[in-house]
C-alpha cells in the first residue's frame, strides 16, 4: 500500500499535520517512536497556548491531542523509524517492524534533550539525575533539588519542582537567566528557590543515588563540591534535532531548512515543528507548521 502522506513524529506538529491531511481526503499514516505528545507530553505544565484547560499538564495535553487525531481518522502506529529513503516519487520509510511507502512525507520528529556529558551522568541516570519532573518530582519531597538550565523550559520546571523541594537551586552557566519576565517574577515570589548564575554542573557522584555534585564557576574556574545525599538533579540544557536519518536534506545548524510551504530541498518532503530551522519553537508554532505542511503536501 502506498500512502498519500506519511508523517514521522506525533508531537503538536505531527498531530496537526495528520488532522489537516485526513481532512483533505488523504490516506495518512503517522509513525511515532514512543507516545503522542513528544517533548511537550513530558512537561509538568503547559503554558502560553490558546484554550488550555485549567492546570493543563503535558500528559493531559498529549491525551487530548491523541483523542482528537484518532477521532479525525488519523492512523497512528507506534514504530521506531530506522531508515528513510526520501528521493524519488515514492518515499520509503523503514521501521523495526517493516516498510512504508508514501507519495509525500512530513518530518515532524522534533528534538531530543541534550546531555551534559559529565562524570556520573550516565551511571546515575534516573537515580538522581536526568529524570522527568512531572513523573519524578514527588520522589524528592523534602529534599534539595537542582535544576540545570536557564531558559523558559528549565525555569518553568523549576517552579513546578519547588513545591516539593526543601530548597531548589537553579544552576545556569550564563550571567543571567534567559527566561521571560513572567517566570522571573515567579522565582522572586518563591522563597525556597535560589539562583546561581555563572555556574556549570561539572560532575555527580554516588552509588545508588546522587551523594554529591561538583559545580564550576565560569568566571574563575573555581570548583565547588556540594555534599547533598539523596538530592535530585533535573537537566534542561537545550535539545538537538532528530535529523540523523535524513542525509540528503539541507540543514542549518542541524535543523531542517524549509520554505514558506514547509517544503525541503527534496520534492515531496516537508518538515514541521522543532526539527526545522526557525526562530520560535513553541507548541503554537509547531501546530501552525504542521497545518501548513499538510495543506501543501495535500495540494502539490
Amino acid at each position: 500500500m502506498v500512502y498519500d502522506i506519511l508523517i514521522i513524529g506525533a508531537g503538536p506538529a505531527g498531530i496537526s499535520a495528520g488532522i489537516y491531511a485526513v481532512s483533505r481526503g488523504k490516506r495518512t499514516v503517522l509513525l511515532e517512536k514512543e507516545a503522542v505528545g513528544g517533548v511537550i507530553g513530558k512537561v509538568s505544565t503547559v503554558t502560553h497556548y490558546s484554550a488550555l484547560l485549567p492546570n493543563e499538564t503535558g500528559s493531559s495535553f498529549a491525551e487530548r491531542m491523541k483523542e482528537q487525531a484518532l477521532h479525525a481518522g488519523v492512523e497512528i502506529r507506534y514504530e521506531n523509524v530506522t531508515r528513510a529513503e526520501l528521493n524519488g516519487t515514492i518515499k520509503k520509510i523503514y521501521t523495526e517492524k517493516g516498510r512504508y511507502e508514501a507519495k509525500k512525507v512530513i518530518l515532524a520528529n522534533g528534538t531530543t534533550p541534550r546531555k551534559l556529558h559529565i562524570l556520573g551522568e550516565t551511571e546515575l541516570a534516573g537515580r538522581g539525575i536526568g529524570m522527568n519532573a512531572a513523573k519524578c518530582g514527588k520522589n524528592y519531597t523534602g529534599k534539595n533539588i537542582y535544576v540545570v538550565g536557564g531558559a523558559d523550559g528549565a525555569v518553568k520546571e523549576a517552579l513546578y519542582l519547588a513545591q516539593f523541594a526543601k530548597k531548589l537551586t537553579i544552576l545556569h552557566f550564563e550571567e543571567r537567566l534567559g527566561c521571560i519576565p513572567e517566570f522571573l517574577n515567579k522565582i522572586k515570589e518563591t522563597p525556597n528557590i535560589c539562583v546561581r548564575t555563572g555556574f556549570r554542573l561539572q560532575a555527580v557522584y554516588g552509588k545508588e543515588h546522587v551523594e554529591k555534585l561538583e559545580i564550576r564557576g565560569e568566571r574563575d574556574g573555581h570548583v565547588e563540591t556540594i555534599e547533598d545525599d539523596g538530592c535530585g538533579i533535573f537537566v534542561y540544557a537545550g535539545a538537538v534535532p532528530n535529523t540523523g536519518l535524513y542525509g540528503d536534506i539541507t540543514l542549518a545548524d542541524g535543523y531542517i531548512v524549509t520554505d514558506e510551504k514547509m517544503g525541503t530541498n527534496l520534492p515531496g518532503v516537508y518538515a514541521a515543528g522543532d526539527i526545522r530551522a526557525k526562530q520560535v519553537r513553541q507548541a503554537a508554532t509547531a501546530v501552525a507548521d504542521g497545518a501548513i505542511a499538510a495543506i501543501n503536501a495535500a495540494a502539490e
